[in-house]
């Protein structure tokens, strides 16, 4: 795959696909009937929080790790992550047998730092308020020769997340439903991206949103604008899987050409839709992969009467923090 001119498409996710084959937990679409009455929809879940690694982030990862030439698998890996994506590329890297350093935020949650260290990496840390991860991972790319497995701006990333839509659509399909609207959790954009691609591939009148933490809603303000924009700084949000300064080069296009728009939730909102997750779908769910579940209940898009999918991007949370955040 030429990374440098990528027209993301429907192919590259079912290449993609191909190379999982094997590889993933089987997340099928998950419905309850007391939030359909809740919501007065049809909504289907999709459980990535029950996904290998505790998260999408392992598709993307090891679709991109699995392309590695010999010469590459070599030189080892460095990556930088809150957690999921760490978790997600040492994962990988043990599969292919291949070092892996991860630069990770000091204030990531303990589970994921356990995770990511229990798969063999090294693990770096940084203050992700005061210090750039590119400064820090600099040395292992210039020095050390280490290939840069990037979080989301990266045409192998972007198709592995692609394959959840691919799945979404797939099933839907399967089970003769009409999906009226996607709802995903947005970070960086690498898996809103890709899941955007396949499912308006296969099914074009279906709307995709995306959904982000207030404060954080880069995407949502770059989709009005027409072009990117960062956050401001000096802000916090329980939701740090998908706290990212500003939209990917990469991935921005794709979703300003493919979604209907984005949504802010607020941490409030995503401390309830984190208990429904659990009180109705018996899953735990981390604060960032939550916030597509907040956003039904924001009322900024009307999904009375409609069939709709949402994602629950991961489910890496501490539980300590877990029980103190669903009582609060």
């Amino acid at each position: 795959m030429d990374h440098q001119n990528f027209a993301a498409g429907i192919a590259d996710i079912e290449a993609a696909a191909k190379r999982l084959s094997g590889q993933l937990v089987p997340t099928r679409l998950m419905e309850s009937e007391s939030l359909n009455d809740r919501y007065n929809a049809r909504i289907f879940f999709k459980p990535e929080c029950l996904q290998r690694t505790g998260s999408f982030k392992f598709r993307g990862a090891y679709n991109r790790i699995s392309q590695f030439t010999p010469e590459e698998k070599e030189r080892g890996i460095v990556a930088f992550s809150s957690g999921n994506h760490a978790q997600g590329v040492a994962s990988s890297a043990r599969i292919f047998g291949i070092k892996a350093v991860i630069i990770m935020p000091s204030d990531a949650p303990q589970v994921k730092v356990d995770n990511t260290r229990s798969y063999g990496a090294e693990v770096v840390f940084f203050d992700r308020y005061t210090e750039s991860r590119d400064v820090i991972a600099a040395p292992f790319i210039e020095e050390r020769g280490m290939v840069l497995v990037p979080p989301y701006d990266d045409p192998s990333i972007i198709a592995g997340q692609g394959t959840i839509g691919l799945e979404i659509a797939d099933e839907a399909k399967e089970r003769g439903i009409t999906l009226d609207d996607v709802f995903v959790p947005s970070g960086g954009g690498g898996l809103i991206s890709g899941v955007s691609i396949a499912v308006k591939a296969r099914s074009p009148q279906t709307r995709i949103w995306g959904v982000e933490p207030e404060n954080f809603d880069d995407l949502r303000r770059s989709l009005v604008a027409g072009e990117i924009r960062s956050n401001e700084t000096g802000y916090r949000s329980i939701c740090d899987a998908i706290l990212t300064a500003q939209p990917g080069d990469l991935t921005f296009p794709i979703n300003r050409q493919n979604l209907a728009g984005g949504i802010a939730v607020s941490d409030i909102a995503v401390r309830k839709a984190m208990r429904e997750a659990a009180s109705h779908l018996k899953l735990v769910v981390e604060p960032g992969g939550s916030v597509g579940l907040a956003a039904l209940a924001s009322g900024e898009v009307d999904i009375k009467g409609k069939t709709v999918a949402v994602v629950l991007s991961g489910g890496n949370v501490d539980l300590d923090s877990f029980s103190k955040l669903i009582a609060s």
